[in-house]
């Protein structure tokens, strides 16, 4: 047999569904002259008679079973290395796709120039809303050779290794495999592959599809998305410390600090987002392995974050798991603290006690927010509901509290309103917030939820309600909190049945579901949406203009 240029490897299991999807968009790559290698891990479903099937149909195909389940994606990766027949290297998942040209681009840029490995676009695919985009976009903007990580650290950040073509004879001098029998297996090696590469091409080609399911069910998700197991936790923490020591054993200390900005801005970050969902017992265990290993990070390393999150880290650090929690509502839209202290400098803290140590008063000063200067349309408040009473019909009371902590709205009542907008239509209805003390301010709305306007052919959608302040001629709009305790409540309105329930993620604003039920469902949603469509609508423009 012909020798191929490159080999493939998609590892599965237990996927039996989904990896024909995968293999066909091999067997579709505009460079034919490829291995396919199937490794299974020892999967119990179809998966082995659906991948023979796969084998049966295309010569280019092997099929391999572990003889045992290793619980990861490095071991079926590593026996399918073993026994590659090409010079290059790449690794695909079962649930995901290689984009037409991933492997013609890939293999010019290791033509056109001798590197370790060369690497491409992620493209993110939304299984639940269709949403593309592509991952890490800033390190991939342009056709570039990097001359050794640490001419961009930044590429740190983009640690998968299903992004990348690698040149199987620099995987086998530096004995380059996948860590076996831990998760989180491409940070540590893509780590090394990075430090270890002299030179490496970067293109900005799309050269993998990614489906993300960032919802789904807690049996079902990727591991990434089994953040609420603290088993999870510790195997980050565990890579984290695995990739600290060979940075000292391969002489690469010098990439600590970014490697350590690297894990706070976006591993601990996504545990930070779900703080307010996990109970105190989850909290007590996650500080527990958190801590200890923050502990050991660059200084100048927080000092890179942005202040919400390093007032997070702090909170969490010292043994404010409770606080932290609170301050995590909100990270990264603009939510203000409930109440900020001030010292005899004038600085301003986080919360309503001062800090007793040097650390506290470096990440806890939130001075830099601005609180009491900035322009009106842009201040920070906290907007927080502290009761939601359903009432008749369509009807719900909400008793809202409004923070004020940089003291920015006059004393006296304010003119409030909640900005709904269901389809294109905005509803307004405006109600005030009155002084409690200062900085505090409280208020009553009624909301008639069928009286919402909605587009002719009904709607259907999430929706949150935003709380706008007016005040001479300025308008600032922010976040209305929900209490994530409430529970759900289900609304018939007409055509539709309605939800109205806390978000159930970051930063849990008061969410409104409306689903179309009936002939609205059945008959005029999907007869708008055959007329919506590009071609329809084309005739009708052409029609149009031949009666004119």
């Amino acid at each position: 047999m012909t020798r191929p240029d490159v080999t493939v490897t998609v590892i599965v299991y237990n996927d039996a569904a989904r990896l024909p999807r995968a293999v066909a968009s091999l067997r579709a790559q505009t460079h034919a002259n490829i291995e396919i290698v199937i490794s299974d891990d020892h999967s119990t479903d179809d998966t082995p008679s659906v991948a023979r099937a796969l084998a049966a149909q295309d010569h280019r195909i092997r099929y391999i079973r572990l003889p045992e389940n290793s619980g990861g994606c490095s071991a079926p990766r590593n026996r399918a290395i073993e026994i590659a027949r090409a010079p290059y290297l790449m690794f695909l998942d079962s649930d995901d796709e290689l984009p037409p040209r991933a492997v013609e681009l890939l293999l010019a840029a290791h033509r056109e120039r001798e590197v370790d490995f060369a690497m491409g676009a992620v493209r993110r695919v939304r299984v639940d809303n269709g949403r593309r985009s592509t991952w890490m976009p800033h390190l991939v903007t342009e056709r570039r050779t990097v001359e050794g990580i640490e001419s961009d650290p930044r590429l740190l950040f983009e640690h998968l290794s299903t992004s990348k073509m690698y040149a199987k004879a620099f995987l086998d001098r530096h004995r380059l495999r996948f860590p076996e029998g831990i998760h989180y297996e491409d940070q540590l090696f893509s780590a090394q592959a990075y430090c270890l590469a002299k030179t490496f091409t970067i293109i900005p080609d799309p050269v993998y599809v990614w489906y993300i399911e960032p919802f789904a069910a807690a049996g079902s998700a990727s591991i990434s998305n089994q953040r609420h197991k603290i088993t999870n936790v510790r195997d980050r923490v565990h890579v984290q410390r695995l990739i600290d020591e060979f940075l000292v054993s391969s002489g690469h200390t010098g990439l600590r600090e970014d490697k350590d900005y690297k894990f706070l801005k976006h591993d601990f970050r996504m545990y930070a987002g779900d703080l307010p969902y996990r109970d105190e017992e989850w909290l007590a265990s996650f500080a527990d392995i958190m801590n200890p290993y923050l502990d050991t990070l660059s200084p100048a390393a927080y000092a890179r974050l942005p202040r919400p999150e390093r007032v997070v880290l702090e909170l969490l650090r010292d043994g404010r798991p409770a606080e932290a929690r609170l301050a995590a509502r909100g990270l990264g839209h603009g939510v203000a603290p409930r109440h900020v202290t001030t010292d005899g400098t004038g600085a301003a803290f986080w919360g309503d006690t001062l800090p007793t140590t040097d650390r506290a008063r470096r990440e806890l000063d939130v001075s830099d927010l601005e609180l009491d200067t900035r322009p009106f349309p842009a201040a920070q408040f906290r907007h927080e509901i502290t009761e939601l009473t359903p009432g008749p019909g369509a009807t719900l009371t909400l008793t809202i509290r409004t923070y004020d902590p940089g003291l920015r709205l006059p004393v006296g009542p304010q003119r409030a309103s909640l900005l709904l907008t269901p389809g294109r239509r905005r509803t307004t209805v405006p109600f005030r917030l009155d002084p409690v003390r200062p900085g505090i301010f409280e208020g009553t709305v009624r909301l008639d939820l069928a009286a919402a306007t909605l587009p002719l052919h009904g709607f259907e959608g999430i929706r949150h309600p935003v709380l706008r302040l007016d005040q001479q001629g300025l308008a600032n709009s922010g976040l209305l909190l929900a209490p994530l305790t409430f529970p759900t409540h289900r609304i018939r309105i007409p055509h539709h049945e309605l939800t109205v329930e806390p978000e159930p993620r970051n930063p849990g604003r008061l969410q409104f579901r409306w689903t179309p039920v009936g002939v609205t469902a059945r008959v005029i949603r999907p007869t708008v949406r055959r007329l919506a469509r590009p071609r329809v609508r084309n005739a009708a423009r052409l029609a149009a203009s031949v009666l004119r």
